[in-house]
């Protein structure tokens, strides 16, 4: 089948102002709402089909306004651990299902034997692009702690690399549906981002005309050690690179 061209399907819920603040680190701070948005596509990469879910909040970075990406579950290892050492994206392994069958659509993804997010819904409406560009900014974090883990010491210090995104809209077709977030030690959304209402779901397609990774400034790395040790590759907080304990 076809995949060129498959609409993702993006899920946008409001939480705890106080949550988002306590996930960015310091130098990043909470965007203008506190949004999470949850999208999940199948896109070809390296000549064949790629089911991911993404995780971002609203955030501010250096006065631009964007996402902060809190994890990036793809089912292609060769694009994890690549895509970790040269630009900080935050990739871990994960299972995705996503499809459409007339007017039903369904996703679930999975990571660590936990389920931790189901969505279904019907198609509503649709409504065709302006025919402009829009840009779209992500904030990720490229480090490296000191081969020693030592407190504090970094081999490469945490930088903010921007991810700039120019795109056209071709067709937003609204969603009737419910995105449900389940309880997971290695994906903790209910943990860290519990949902307080669903604002929308929509598949869109669109055009991409431009897309530029670049390196920003240097964060504080004192102010940034208790945001280092994180779940995986992901930028969720973690102990030893696994869940942090529930006191």
């Amino acid at each position: 089948m076809e995949i060129t061209g498959w609409p993702k399907l993006t899920i946008a819920y409001r939480t705890d102002p106080a949550k988002v603040a306590e996930l960015l680190p310091p130098g990043i701070e909470p965007g203008p709402t506190p949004e999470v948005q949850v999208g999940v596509y199948c896109i070809p990469v390296r000549d064949e089909p790629e089911y991911g879910i993404s995780t971002k909040v609203s955030a501010v970075y250096d006065g631009i306004e964007g996402w902060y990406s809190l994890g990036m579950g793809i089912d292609q290892e060769s694009a994890i651990f690549i895509s970790q050492e040269t630009n900080g994206q935050p990739k871990f392994p994960c299972r995705v299902h996503y499809f459409r069958m007339g007017d039903t659509v369904e996703a679930r993804a999975s990571h660590q034997g936990y389920t931790f997010m189901t969505f279904k819904g019907t198609t509503s409406n649709i409504e065709e692009g302006n025919g402009e560009d829009a840009e779209h900014n992500e904030w990720w974090i490229k480090s490296l702690r000191s081969v020693n883990n030592v407190e504090n010491e970094f081999d490469f210090p945490p930088h903010v690399i921007r991810v700039q995104q120019i795109s056209e809209v071709k067709s937003t077709e609204y969603l009737d549906g419910e995105m449900r977030l389940h309880e997971s030690p290695w994906d903790p959304h209910t943990r860290y981002l519990p949902m307080e209402e669903q604002l929308w779901s929509k598949l869109t397609v669109s055009q991409h005309k431009a897309r530029n990774i670049s390196k920003m400034g240097a964060l504080d790395p004192v102010a940034f050690w208790p945001h280092a040790d994180v779940i995986g590759g992901s930028r969720w907080p973690g102990k030893n690179g696994g869940p942090v304990p529930v006191e």
